[in-house]
This record gives structure tokens, C-alpha cells and sequence, in this order.
């Protein structure tokens, strides 16, 4: 796993997402880590072709990007919110708790992982005033040995939130769905999908019933539109439209 940081101006929101380019291998979408309007942010795991060849680059070497593409997350001043992060996607989290702590909101991050070694951010967390971290590991290598969804419910159980925000694993998110709809909470969720042109052109990233373009739609969208989406949680749709099963 590499962050990947480049001397960039784009003015991006917590949420929204960048395609990067890479000449003659190929163009993926990627959350954006963190960005100040100086400098761009991008956490990517070598799990394919591509983010192998970006582990590759050297400084200096050319890279493709364009966008800010989506809508981001949003928070109201000194809200309560709690953070439910999988795998990579505590990294756009980061970056949303970032902003919500300067304007006075109280977050309890969640991070999961399959064991210590993958968790990601937890440290940037530690750091920022008015979050307080909770780890969980399938393997109890650290923390909470179970889901991260567990803990959510364990919290919510004891306090009120203003809205929970999740980001990751898609099996994960709809579990985070479920529980806030349970508990009436408002609840924003980053729908991932292959998300070829970022503007609503090219069709890939359109998601069964309502037929919308997730990067224009999304990626953050609000829990009432997932109860929407048909396959939510179920399967989804590669590069060629076939799906897959989660």
C-alpha cells in the first residue's frame, strides 16, 4: 500500500473521486485521500495491473488527472456523527472527519480490517480532537475481534447520532444500511462503482432499478436512495457489464 502525493490545485471534497491516467497502461477511478487545494492525496493497495504499475512510478514519472468528479459527503456544524470505514475506504473518511472536527462535529470512527496490518489511517484519527478511534480485526489482532459493524451497533445502542457516513466493502455498508434504517438515522453511504468517464456518458457505472449514473448520482449518496437500488449489497457490474455476485 503506497499514498501517492502530487503538487495539485484541485479543489476537492471529502467523497469525491479523481481518474488517473496512466500512458499506455490504462484510467481508473480513485477516492481521494485528502487534499488542501496544494496537494493531492492517493492510499492504493497493489491488487491489480494497474495500481501495480502506479507502485512502479518513480518522482518524476507522468501521471493523468482529471476531475474532481461526484458528490462528496456533507455534515452540519458540531454534528454527531459516527464513521464506519472498511478496508481502503477510511481513507475518504479521513478526509470528511478532517473538515467535520473544524467545524465543531463530535465523530466516533470506526475502522475494520481483516487483521492489524491492513488497517489504514487510524493514526491521522488518533491525532485529530473530537474523534475518538474504535479498531476491530477479523483475527483480533488489534482491538474489537469481529466486524466493524458490531461495534456501530454497540454504540448505537448507548448514544443518538445526527448521521452515520461508511465507506468500503459494499457487504459492509449495506450491514451499516440496515442498522441506521433500524435505528432512523440518517445515513450517507459511498456507492463504488467502475466509473469509466465520471461525468454520466459512458453508462458503466449505471446501477439496477433506478437506471442513474453513480458518478454524477454519487458516489455519496443518502440511505433513501440505496433502499432504491436493487442490487445494493447483492452483486455488481465489471468493466464489460457482466455482474458479479459480492
Amino acid at each position: 500500500m503506497k499514498t501517492f502525493i502530487f503538487d495539485c490545485d484541485f479543489q476537492v471534497q471529502p467523497g469525491q473521486f479523481v481518474n488517473v491516467w496512466l500512458p499506455r497502461i490504462d484510467e481508473k477511478p480513485m477516492s481521494v485521500a485528502f487534499a488542501d487545494g496544494k496537494e493531492l492525496h492517493l492510499t492504493i493497495a497493489d491488487v491489480g495491473p494497474f495500481s501495480r504499475a502506479m507502485h512502479e512510478l518513480k518522482v518524476g514519472d507522468q501521471v493523468g488527472l482529471r476531475g474532481p468528479y461526484g458528490k462528496a459527503f456533507t455534515f452540519e456544524p458540531n454534528q454527531s456523527i459516527a464513521m464506519v470505514g472498511g478496508g481502503f475506504g477510511s481513507a475518504p473518511l479521513y478526509f470528511t472527519a478532517f473538515h467535520a472536527v473544524q467545524a465543531g462535529c463530535t465523530i466516533d470512527f470506526i475502522i475494520g480490517a481483516r487483521r492489524e496490518d491492513l488497517l489504514i489511517y487510524r493514526e491521522r484519527v488518533e491525532k485529530l480532537k473530537g474523534a475518538t478511534l474504535h479498531v476491530s480485526t477479523d483475527d483480533g489482532s488489534v482491538g474489537h475481534k469481529g466486524y466493524n459493524v458490531e461495534i456501530l451497533q454497540k454504540l448505537m445502542n448507548e448514544k443518538n447520532y445526527d448521521m452515520i457516513m461508511t465507506c468500503g466493502p459494499e457487504v459492509m455498508m449495506a450491514a451499516v444500511a440496515r442498522i441506521a434504517d433500524e435505528k432512523k438515522v440518517p445515513a450517507q453511504i459511498s456507492l463504488e462503482r467502475y466509473m469509466k468517464c465520471g461525468f454520466g456518458l459512458c453508462g458503466n457505472c449505471c446501477v439496477d432499478k433506478t437506471g442513474d449514473a453513480i458518478c454524477t448520482k454519487g458516489p455519496v449518496v443518502p440511505l433513501e436512495y440505496v433502499k432504491q437500488v436493487e442490487e445494493f449489497g447483492k452483486y455488481h457490474r465489471d468493466d464489460l457489464g457482466k455482474k458479479h455476485k459480492f
